[in-house]
């Protein structure tokens, strides 16, 4: 069995006709004859019906699904061969973190490696653990440390501390007194908005939800815009709403019986080895670049991490 009676088979299926078929694949008609029958013989059964019209025996339309998969892969194969040949790099990062970290880094990078293959896959704290485990991806951006127990190997280049502000509209912000307490606050606005940013609600974030009437879980937009409307509070990560209290959509409040909260994330690779890939390497250093404008390093391993390999 081999690619080109696949396809044979498969083209002749959609044009039902071996004419069209061959036409359409440059062969002459008894080529594509040949194929099938080659086909036939391997498989042991008839694949089609042949008359004046060309149709699918029962054996045949149960094999199609399974060669149109084959040809499927040999495509994607062939595809991550060519990529390979052009470069490519394949990182995740958690959702909250892309823009703010990657975008602009990418712009950059692709000025300097202009016909490499970027993918950017973002995700939450296990499928960015996960897509590292499988090796799927060749660095990811995740909470630090990671606490899942089945995947620890894992060598965090820089770590940073990020603001986690609990936010509210200008509109409730106004008609809080100026050391408000968090009971204050909840007679407002009783909806707590839950983003899951860490991978276990620290006691603080967990508190609000337990003192609040209701509380709704959602992405990042939904909950932004749930918080301007004054429909809700809730701890953001700095870099999501920081345009938004610029703005003065959103405002910054701190309870007076109520601890500031922050993240910590990292970006970590399965091995330094990665690193001997400039490219990797270089694209690392264009995200450090906006961490410094997004929180606070707490550790950069990057210069140690190079030098190792």
């Amino acid at each position: 069995m081999d690619l080109d009676q696949l396809r044979t088979f498969d083209r002749i299926v959609r044009d039902q006709s071996f004419t069209k078929a061959a036409a359409y694949l440059n062969i002459t008609q008894a080529t594509a004859s040949m194929r099938i029958r080659a086909l036939e013989q391997l498989l042991g059964v008839s694949l089609f019906v042949r008359g004046r019209t060309v149709s699918l025996t029962d054996q045949g339309m149960s094999f199609l699904p399974f060669a149109r998969r084959i040809i499927g892969t040999a495509q994607e194969a062939r595809e991550a061969l060519r990529r390979v040949e052009r470069g490519r790099i394949a990182i995740a990062s958690l959702r909250s973190l892309v823009s703010p970290l990657v975008t602009e880094s990418l712009l950059r990078f692709q000025q300097r490696y202009p016909s490499v293959d970027v993918v950017v896959n973002e995700g939450r704290q296990a499928q960015i653990a996960a897509m590292l485990h499988e090796r799927e991806v060749e660095m990811g951006i995740l909470c630090w440390p990671n606490l899942d127990p089945l995947i620890v190997d894992l060598v965090p280049l820089v770590i940073m501390r990020e603001r986690v502000p609990l936010v509210v509209s200008a509109d409730i912000a106004s008609r809080l007194s100026s050391e408000p307490s968090i009971e204050e606050v909840l007679a407002l606005v009783p909806r707590v908005i839950s983003l899951r940013w860490w991978q276990a609600d620290p006691e603080t974030a967990a508190a609000l939800a337990r003192k609040a009437r209701t509380s709704v879980e959602l992405p990042t937009g939904p909950g932004r815009r749930l918080a301007i409307k004054g429909e809700g509070l809730g701890y953001f990560v700095n870099s999501a709403v920081a345009d938004d209290v610029a703005a003065g959509r959103l405002v910054e409040i701190a309870p007076v019986d109520f601890e500031p909260l922050h993240r910590d994330t990292a970006m970590v690779v399965r091995s330094l080895a990665a690193l001997e890939r400039p490219m990797l390497a270089d694209f690392v250093n264009e995200i450090v670049s906006e961490c410094t404008r997004v929180g606070i390093i707490l550790d950069n391993r990057m210069t140690e991490a190079q030098k190792s390999a």
